[in-house]
C-alpha cells in the first residue's frame, strides 16, 4: 500500500489567505498522485477518479469567474477536499475514517461490487456527511454565515448533479449485462444526489445554529456520520455476476 507521503501537497496557487498551504492546486495534486497509485479497479480508485473530474470541473469555473466569490468558492472547495483526503490518510494509517467512509474501504476490492457502486457510495458519504461540516468549515475561516455560501453550494451542487449524470452514463453495464444491470438499476435508483445535497444543506445550517452548544453539535454529527455510513453500506451490497 502506498505510503502517504507521495500525496503531500506542494505549495501552489489558488489559495486563500484562511488557507495557507493547503490549495485547489494542492488537493488536485493530492488526488492525482493518488490515481496513480491505486490499482484502478480499486473501490477508493473509482471514486478518487470522480471527485478528481468533480475537482478539477470546479477549478475550471472558478478560473473563468463563474463563481461570483472565488474566494468564497475556494475555501468551500478546499475544506471539502480535505475531509475527503482526511479519510484516506485514515485508512492508510491503520485509523478508523469516519462511519460514512468506512464501507467504502471495507469493500474497497470486493469482486460482487460494480465500479458504479463504488462511485455513488463515494459521493453519498462525500456529499452527505463531509460538505455539511465543510460549509461550517468556510463559514468559520471566512466569518460569514452558511446564506453566503449559498450560490457557492448551488452552482458546486449543480456541477455534481450533471457529473452525476455522466457517471452513470459512463459506468452502468451495457445492454449484454442485463443480469446484473436489473439489481444494479433498482439499487442504485433508491439514492439520489440531489436529495441528499437538499439534506447536506439542512444539515450545514442546523450544524451552524448548534455551534454554541458543542455536545449537541457533536452528537449530531456522530448520528449524520452514521446514517450516511449506512445507506453507503447499502449501496455497496455485492451483486451476483
Amino acid at each position: 500500500m502506498p505510503h502517504w507521503e507521495q500525496f503531500a501537497p506542494p505549495r501552489d496557487t489558488h489559495a486563500t489567505s484562511d488557507t495557507p498551504g493547503t490549495t485547489v492546486d494542492g488537493v488536485l495534486a493530492r488526488m492525482r498522485a493518488l490515481d496513480a497509485a491505486l490499482p484502478p479497479r480499486d473501490g477508493v480508485a473509482v471514486f478518487n477518479r470522480v471527485y478528481l473530474s468533480v475537482t478539477e470541473e470546479v477549478d475550471r469555473h472558478i478560473d473563468t469567474g463563474r463563481f461570483a466569490d472565488a474566494r468564497a468558492a475556494i475555501t468551500l472547495d478546499v475544506r471539502f477536499a480535505e475531509r475527503y483526503l482526511a479519510a484516506v490518510d485514515a485508512a492508510m494509517s491503520d485509523r478508523r475514517p469516519p462511519a460514512c467512509w468506512r464501507p467504502l474501504f471495507q469493500f474497497r476490492r470486493h469482486p460482487g461490487v460494480r465500479p458504479l457502486q463504488f462511485a455513488l457510495a463515494g459521493i453519498n458519504a462525500h456529499i452527505g456527511h463531509d460538505l455539511a461540516l465543510a460549509v461550517v468549515d468556510a463559514c468559520r475561516s471566512l466569518g460569514c454565515e452558511p446564506a453566503d455560501l449559498e450560490d457557492e453550494f448551488d452552482r458546486a451542487g449543480d456541477l455534481l448533479v450533471a457529473l452525476e449524470e455522466r457517471i452513470r452514463e459512463e459506468l452502468m453495464p451495457g445492454p449484454d449485462l442485463l443480469q446484473i444491470a436489473d439489481p444494479l438499476t433498482h439499487l442504485l435508483g433508491s439514492w439520489s444526489l440531489e436529495r441528499a445535497r437538499d439534506a447536506t444543506w439542512s444539515a450545514a445550517r442546523a450544524l451552524w445554529a448548534l455551534r454554541r452548544l458543542p455536545d449537541v453539535a457533536e452528537e449530531f454529527t456522530d448520528r449524520l456520520d452514521a446514517a450516511v455510513g449506512f445507506a453507503g453500506r447499502m449501496l455497496l451490497t455485492p451483486l451476483p455476476d
